[in-house]
């Protein structure tokens, strides 16, 4: 058993090595002498631990910690998901899910619906805000957690799941819900102060589609043509690089996008918007913040570089790399996360490590000196700027923060983007009255 287990492990690793091999020159040189040496000593070292360990061992944990390390050793965001992980990142991305449709967490050891969706299977069996699911087709969920509750509800659309609801003032009693595709809600919109205001929270499979409903939505609220659109992309870290291209597309009349660079330079690709604005060039505002990362930073850096918005809010991450997503043995053995290739601005900018710095730096509160934001550059084994360009730090005197005594359950810079969008907006139709 130990030995397949040995050749399992070393038949993996010895695959990333073909694969790196086939992919550069510079992996066919190497001593494959020396790989098989290398390998091993990893089974040997398996073997010792196995015998000598304090404790008895998962050995499948102890190669997969392995496999971990070893691509964590890459960079921040290479990375080995098994096969749950997997399939949580298909979900994520595809944007939607077979399930109930309804936000729940813990709340006094208890897995509490925080409220159900509209028109899904939750709304119309009558789940109220406060609900405890305390089981799932017979088995109590009592002390197993919020993840082992959504990994119960959710399966294959059209599959009947039971759940067991303890209620206030009333007895536990059971409903028996038929799992349909619940979306995952990647776009809001609302009007601010005569403003059209987008939020886009993630970019998955539906981005693209979303945000043109929802410009389509603004529109028939206006009346008219939207006067002009602050784009919130604060907080979202990122997603699939198409679904950016398609966000970014909306809002240029063609022109450069964003462009990609690998090992190979034969597969760098330029990507193109295909014209047709659909603000018709209204302003726009786009607010960043140090979580926004990826996806996010190429619709803020294109923008920016097009001169086609006002970039307000705090430095973002500085993600500038572009992960591949391979599946092992069409996924049965998870898949293989590898950064693969970069990314840049139109005008050519690599952000990686240093981040979009906003033309307007505005804080969300008061900050201090020597305070620290999340960043890219300092994440473990974060690649460093090709360029040798670094993070631009901000004295606190550099960036607007909110005045003394602002309440801080208003949103500040939201405020002043839409305080700079309506300046923008007043300019623009006096010069359309001239």
């Amino acid at each position: 058993m130990r030995l397949n287990i040995v050749a399992a492990a070393a038949a993996f690793v010895l695959g990333i090595v073909m694969l790196g091999m086939a992919v550069n020159a510079e992996g066919a040189d190497r001593n494959r002498e020396q790989t098989f040496r290398q390998l091993e000593l990893f089974g040997d070292i398996l073997s010792r631990i196995e015998s000598d360990y304090v404790q008895p061992v998962d050995d499948a944990e102890l190669i997969e910690a392995a496999i971990e390390g070893m691509l964590r050793s890459l960079d921040p965001h290479s990375s080995y998901l098994n096969p749950d992980s997997f399939r949580d990142m298909q979900v994520a991305t595809r944007g939607e899910y077979g399930g109930l449709g309804m936000e729940v967490t813990m709340r006094d050891d208890y897995v509490t619906v925080v409220a159900p969706f509209a028109d899904t299977p939750a709304e119309r069996a009558g789940i109220q805000t406060g609900d405890r699911i305390i089981g799932v087709d017979g088995d109590s969920l009592i002390g197993q957690g919020v993840d082992a509750a959504v990994n119960r509800m959710r399966g294959a659309v059209g599959e009947p799941v039971t759940i067991t609801i303890l209620r206030d003032g009333e007895e536990p009693f059971d409903l028996t819900l038929v799992r349909e595709t619940i979306p995952l809600r990647s776009v809001a919109w609302r009007i601010e102060d005569g403003a059209g205001y987008l939020r886009v929270m993630a970019f998955n499979e539906h981005t693209t589609e979303a945000l043109t409903s929802a410009l389509a939505d603004m529109r028939r609220e206006f009346g008219r043509d939207i006067p002009g659109l602050v784009l919130d992309l604060r907080s979202n870290p990122g997603g699939l690089l198409d679904q950016a291209i398609g966000v970014t597309n909306a809002f240029l009349d063609g022109g450069e996008v964003v462009t990609t660079r690998y090992r190979n330079p034969r597969e760098n690709q330029r990507y193109n918007a295909r014209g047709g604005d659909a603000l018709n060039g209204a302003p726009m505002v786009v607010l960043i913040n140090n979580g926004s990362a990826s996806a996010s930073e190429i619709v803020a850096g294109a923008l920016q570089d097009r001169e086609r918005a006002v970039v307000v809010g705090m430095t973002s991450f500085g993600k500038g790399s572009v992960q591949t997503i391979i599946p092992l043995r069409g996924g049965r053995d998870g898949a293989l996360r590898l950064t693969t290739g970069r990314y840049y601005t139109p005008s050519g900018r690599s952000i990686q490590a240093t981040g979009i710095e906003p033309d307007i730096h505005i804080a969300a509160r008061r900050i201090t000196e020597g305070q620290r934001f999340a960043s890219e550059g300092a994440l473990p084994n974060a690649l460093a700027n090709e360029n040798g360009e670094q993070r631009n730090g901000h004295a606190p005197e550099e960036i607007e923060q909110p005045p003394e005594g602002w309440d801080e359950t208003r949103d500040y810079q939201l405020h002043r983007a839409v305080e700079i969008l309506n300046a923008r907006m007043a300019v623009r139709q006096a010069a359309l009255q001239r």
